[in-house]
Order: C-alpha cells, then structure tokens, then sequence
C-alpha cells in the first residue's frame, strides 16, 4: 500500500478527528500495539493533529508488561493490531480502556471498533484543536531492563527540533528515501519518521514481525532507498549472507545506533557496501541524538561514537562527586540540547535523578580524546566491582570478540566471596570452536588480569536476551545465572 502527502494528510485528520469522536480531549493517552505496517505514519500525524499524546507499546512485550504501560499512562482508547487481539483481551481486566475503546487495525476484532470504518466515518478536516511546542506529543517507553518501563514524555518542539538536526547532519534532501527497518514504536525510527517527512522525502516501511537479512537486502534494492537505519546485529546477520546474496543497492548513507558498534563489525560494512557513507550515533529516547560520527571520521576514529550534534552544548563527563574527568578517563556522560525529553510519566524523583541542571544522563560511561571524540564505555548499571576495582562488561566484550571462536559475547558480573564479584563471559561460539579454558587461557594475554573473565559459559545466539533495538539485557543475563546457580546449590 502507498499514500502520497495529500492521502497521508487527509487520512491523519480523518483519524484524528475519530479519536475526539471517541471522547478524548487534548493531552490524553491512547496505546498503540502494532507491527510496522503503513498506518503508523497516520496514528502518529493525527496524535500531533488532534493534540493527543500516542504511547507506542513494544509488540514483543508480555500481555503483562503491555498491560502495566496501559495502566501506568492512563490510556483510554487502544489501537490494537488484530494478531494481538488475544493478548489484548486476556488483559482487558488490567487496562484502563474503556468497552468503546478498542479498536481493531489489520481486520476485525468482535465488539471492537474497525480502525478502517472509523476513518471512513470521519471528518476530513483539521480538527479545531490548538497545540503548542510544549506539548506532549508521545510517550516512548524504555525497554525497562532493570525494572518497570519508563515512560519517557516528549514534546511537539522538541520533536520538531530533533528531525532539523537529524536533517541537517545527515544532509538529507527529498531525493533520499529512507526504509525504516527498527520498530515504529521505537525511538530510532519514530525519529527518523520525522526528519524524513520534514524535508519531503519518501519513507517505506519493512514490514515484517521479524528481521530477515537476505529479504531486507531485497527491500532496499527494490524500494531504492538511499539510507536506512540497523543495529549491530542486524548488520551482522547481514555479513552472514553468502556472496550470491549480497546485491548492489542505491544506498548512500547507512546508520549504525542503538547498540555499541564494534570497530570489527564497522570495518566489515563498509567493505559490504562500498562507496556508501557509513555513520554511527549516539543518543536514547530520553535526551534524542547526542553525538554523530560522520563517514570521513570513520577510519580515523574507529571506535568513536563521534562528537556533539548541531545544537547541543559541550558533553560533560562527571565523576561520582559530579567533577568532570580528565582526558581519557572515563566518566558518566551528561548532554544538554534543545531536543532533551520532559521528564518520566508519573516519576518526578526518577526525573530529578537523571537530570544535573538542564544536563541529562541516562546512566552511560564514556570518554574523550584530546581533540574531544566521545567513545563509550559501558552502562554505569552493568559495572562489576571486582577486587575494588571497576570493570566495564563492553571492554571486555570489545577484546573476546576479536578471537576466531566468538560469534558474540556479553560479560557479566556474578558474586565471589573473594573478589565481591568474578567476571563472567558468556559466549557465542562459530561451529562448537574453542573451550573455555583455552578462551581463559587466551584472554591472559589481552587484558589487565582484574579485567580476565573468571568462568565461561557457551550459550546460542538466540539465549541472549536482548531488547527491540538489539541491546543485550545484561540484568536478565545475569539473572538467570543466579538463578541457575542458586538451583546448582541446592
């Protein structure tokens, strides 16, 4: 299915106008839980249109975690795709949907309302609603790795702000086309989604439940788009591909976010796709793009995530006592730009804490060279105390991965009576190659010895636990090793 702009609009205000039909009012909550499918671009229009605020749910959530966003952001009508119409009502006693609040997007749902019929019923004009800069546009939900997801609230000017800077630094003009491949109820795309309608180019959506390389690679050839935007991961499968399957495409940026980016896997892109500009950034939902490593700076600073983005201030690095950090040492990274978020739904405290003035961390360990390129550490909750000194899992990760046997390897920290905790890896191997002893043995020569894994354990790529944007869950990796070992002692 296609939509030009004067579809895409009309259809916005249609829905719009459907959802004050449904009794909301400005500043109300309604959830979406969807795969990528075309009609993201309307829900998240007529949300700016109508003045509401769209709450996005991660369609790889539990019913349990689905409802908790539900409830947690007071949402009155439900946007519901029909493949998770099951789930949906399952939990219907948890939500705070009311019976006329259900609507069915993809097919219909008994007693629910048809996502279709209620646009077709629908106004076509502009609703009459008057909206600020200041207000909330979305509520994006943090994958909640340590705890409840928290709703992370963002505005119409901030938003706007962000996809002029998303434009100007990746020099975006309507001749480029973007494939959005990462999840429309995430971050990256939702942002991108905005920098591409802002400057009038066309978008195509990869709409399939789950990542498949050798079909996304047919996508970008036949759609011929210019740019798209994947993880580590995703690359990775990628480079997977035999040489029959690696087609030519009209590529001319690639992005790499949302997870660290190994020097090794970066190189292995831009040999993938030559000539193509490879850039890599850095950000989160909360604070948006905080800095950008741009094609030219690649070889020269592999490794890097770059430096601060067009608008944002100087990043500060501050130590526990909030002093910042010399050159080269590491320090948690604190961004203040224009494009920040406004704080978490219902979490004044947790607002508080992620905020030292008008600068913002979201708990990430970075540091900087003398001609100020940024190079992130790790997060501040994956550190492991071990002996007294501090260990950041991705350094160690950085270094397992380089050896032939590992495919991929998180690193976390497990209680030692001597140590206070050991360092642990737990490994992907390539076709059963390598022991854990002969990983340990290797390991002596690459790594100060407080930094060595103590134990290896080998595990399939699909046990490590990840999140929607490919980040490993470190807390549940752990997790489940401490249960495991609870069970072993008993």
């Amino acid at each position: 299915r296609q939509m030009n702009n004067a579809l895409w609009y009309a259809r916005s205000c249609r829905l719009a106008n459907a959802l004050l039909a449904l009794g909301l009012h400005s500043g109300d909550r309604f959830c979406v839980l969807a795969h990528n499918r075309i009609e993201w671009m309307e829900i998240y229009a007529a949300a700016a249109l109508a003045g509401l605020v769209a709450v996005p749910i991660n369609f790889r959530l539990s019913g349990r975690e689905m409802a908790y966003v539900a409830e947690d952001c007071g949402a009155r009508v439900l946007i519901a795709e029909q493949a998770f119409a099951g789930m949906v009502e399952e939990a219907n006693g948890a939500l705070p949907v009311s019976s006329g609040g259900f609507v069915a997007l993809g097919g219909t749902v008994p007693g629910w309302q048809d996502y279709e019929a209620m646009i077709s019923a629908a106004r076509e004009t502009r609703p009459e609603v008057l909206v600020n800069t200041a207000d909330s546009l979305v509520l994006l939900y943090t994958s909640g790795t340590t705890g409840n997801p928290k709703g992370a609230i963002r505005g119409h000017g901030a938003t706007a702000m962000l996809s002029l800077v998303t434009a100007l630094e990746l020099s975006l003009t309507p001749e480029d086309r973007a494939m959005l491949v990462m999840p429309l109820c995430h971050a990256n795309s939702f942002f991108f989604l905005g920098a591409f309608a802002w400057v009038g180019a066309p978008i195509c959506i990869y709409s399939r439940p789950s990542f498949n390389p050798e079909e996304a690679l047919r996508h970008l050839v036949d759609t011929g788009s210019t740019f798209t935007s994947l993880v580590p991961t995703h690359y990775s499968m990628m480079l997977d591909l035999p040489a029959d399957k690696r087609l030519p495409t009209s590529l001319s940026k690639l992005m790499i976010s949302s997870a660290p980016a190994r020097p090794e896997t970066k190189r292995e892109i831009m040999e993938l796709f030559p000539g193509v500009g490879l850039y890599e950034l850095y950000g989160s939902t909360e604070t948006g793009y905080v800095t950008m490593l741009h094609p030219d700076e690649q070889f020269a600073k592999l490794g890097s995530v770059g430096r601060e983005c067009a608008g944002s201030l100087p990043v500060r690095l501050l130590d526990a006592t909030g002093e910042e950090v010399p050159v080269g040492e590491p320090g948690e990274l604190y961004s203040c730009n224009a494009y920040t978020f406004d704080g978490y739904w219902g979490l004044p405290e947790k607002t508080a804490h992620a905020f030292r003035g008008s600068y913002c961390s979201v708990g990430d360990i970075a540091q900087r060279d003398d001609q100020g390129y940024l190079y992130l550490v790790d997060r501040k909750s994956n550190m492991i105390i071990s002996g007294g000194e501090n260990v950041y899992p991705a350094e160690v990760e950085k270094v397992l991965a380089t050896h032939p046997a590992v495919q991929d390897v998180a690193v976390i920290g497990l209680p030692d009576q001597r140590w206070g905790e050991r360092v642990h890896a737990v490994v992907v191997r390539r076709d059963g190659m390598a022991d854990a002893d002969e990983l340990l043995e290797w390991c002596r020569t690459q790594m100060a010895g407080f930094k060595r894994p103590r134990s290896v354990s080998f595990v399939s790529a699909a046990e490590l636990p990840r999140t929607a944007t490919g980040k490993i869950q470190h807390a549940i990796l752990k997790k489940r090793h401490l249960t495991a070992e609870a069970a072993l002692a008993s």
